[in-house]
């Protein structure tokens, strides 16, 4: 087995164990994506010297016994959107297309803190604003599975780079469903953490109340070892707290007995393809047989998450994207001559259709006249979302339900109908107005062997539960270990 092929505990013990070196994990990645990254265009940037750097200064602490941290030497693929120090991050946008951070995003101090090899920005749709990776301003990001097919968004690049094994485990965010839906896609594992359990400073923004950052990797205990790296209360963010610390030997659960689990009706109703809805229900079967109670309920609350979601994240777009004016930094057109043509000329040019239509919708229901009929309505329709989720919780430990209506889509289909691409995020955005920690993993394939994903739902700060009962249910199965003809 090659070393990219390696979950990241694997790869760390190897390290440990002087089986490899940090430096022949980062060669072994890089000699992965010379191979493979020609076909699925998973990365936007990469800088192979200073991640060798980085690698022997890791493996020099690891050598005299300094390094002791659970992924020291392991290298780690970062999300266009997280900024790091002296590396482009763009946030795949032509406006961006040439801005190196003069900071390090918290995450990122945490994983050089925790000895881990920063490895390459990869992919995603631009500014975070899609689901299928391909408003990317690099050019779209294609499915390993099948390269006719998108790997969902906006954490495309990620998702696609650890199914492609063009690394080992990546960091994403997620603002509507932008883990969870690129993971089910793509066949691996994603965590979308408590709003607030992960530090959001250096993350740029595309809707603050919603955004967080969050690891996808080959398995529930690389992402769960990596969310205790990253998680924890951030003075730079003061969204951020503090949340149980728990060692991974505490989520190794076989069994689910005592566990109430619930499953929202709603989830099931008109549009989710029915090998979709035919793989959860499966997968709550096998909950059953672990030993958990499951019990279908009714939250009608689900028919008013599309709007409500697209009306808050655009509304706090509009604003959030206000900053990228030509004048400071970013993409400046050539052809302006005067104030104007540089706050007109450099946003027209700089940024993609998508973003547009997203600064757009977020203007009107912002303006005089609309605010109360749209924008105070969905900060209304929110509550109700947020008490339809703490009922639930009153009488379940977690919900379980799909993460998409859908496998993944052909490339151009979401483009060409941008409602029904919207309409696919039904089942994740609600997630996210919530704040709700969920976790997406592999429960099935349908008849053209596209991947089939679940996401568990759990209450606020309460990670540790979720990733127990998808340990317990990855256990059992194997879907997480098939692999894409690559």
């Amino acid at each position: 087995m090659e070393i990219y092929e390696m979950t990241a505990l694997q790869v760390a013990e190897k390290i440990k164990n002087k089986e490899i070196t940090s430096m022949d994990a980062v060669e072994s990645v890089a000699k992965a994506i010379e191979q493979k990254d020609g076909t699925y265009n998973c990365y936007v940037s990469l800088d192979k010297e200073s991640a060798l750097q980085q690698a022997e200064r890791v493996q020099k602490k690891i050598d005299s016994g300094e390094a002791a941290s659970l992924f020291a030497g392991v290298p780690i693929a970062i999300k266009d959107n997280i900024c790091e120090k002296g590396k482009l991050t763009s946030c795949a946008s032509k406006i961006l297309s040439n801005f190196k951070p003069p900071y390090n995003a918290t995450v990122i101090n945490k994983l050089n803190n925790a000895d881990m090899v920063t490895f390459g920005k990869v992919n995603m749709d631009e500014f975070a604003m899609g689901s299928t990776t391909e408003t990317s301003f690099y050019g779209p990001t294609k499915n390993p599975w099948d390269i006719t097919r998108v790997p969902g968004g906006s954490s495309g690049g990620a998702a696609a780079s650890v199914a492609a094994d063009e690394s080992i485990i990546a960091l994403g965010s997620d603002t509507g469903g932008s883990i969870r839906q690129p993971a089910s896609f793509c066949g691996v594992t994603g965590l979308k953490p408590t709003y607030g359990a992960v530090s959001r400073y250096g993350l740029i923004a595309y809707a603050s109340s919603l955004d967080q950052i969050g690891p996808l990797g080959k398995d529930v205990l690389d992402v769960a070892g990596v969310f205790n790296v990253i998680k924890g209360k951030d003075v730079k963010d003061g969204t951020s707290m503090e949340s149980e610390v728990f060692d991974l030997a505490d989520i190794k659960l076989d069994n689910l007995k005592g566990k109430k689990v619930g499953i929202p009706n709603d989830y099931f109703g008109e549009g989710i393809n029915a090998e979709v809805a035919a793989s959860v229900k499966a997968a709550a079967q096998t909950l059953k047989d672990l030993g958990a109670e499951v019990e279908e309920f009714d939250m009608p609350i689900v028919k008013y998450a599309i709007p409500t979601y697209y009306i808050i994240a655009c509304a706090e777009a509009c604003s959030n994207l206000s900053r990228f004016d030509g004048i400071k930094y970013g993409y400046k057109s050539k052809d302006a001559f005067n104030l104007t043509d540089v706050y007109f000329k450099s946003r027209s040019e700089g940024f993609g259709m998508e973003v547009k239509k997203r600064i757009m919708l977020g203007n009107f229901v912002l303006s005089s006249g609309y605010f109360d009929a749209y924008y105070k309505k969905a900060l209304q329709a929110k509550g109700l979302i947020c008490k339809a989720f703490n009922e639930a919780f009153q009488k379940y430990d977690f919900l379980l339900g799909p993460v998409a209506p859908t496998t993944a889509l052909k490339m151009g289909e979401g483009l060409s109908d941008p409602l029904a691409m919207y309409l696919g995020d039904i089942y994740t955005v609600m997630i996210n107005i919530a704040g709700l920690p969920s976790l997406a993993l592999p429960c099935g394939f349908d008849t053209n062997s596209m991947p089939i994903g679940m996401q568990l739902i759990g209450k606020p700060f309460d990670e540790k539960t979720i990733l127990s009962a998808g340990y317990a249910y990855q256990n059992v199965t194997d879907w997480h270990k098939r692999k894409p003809n690559l």
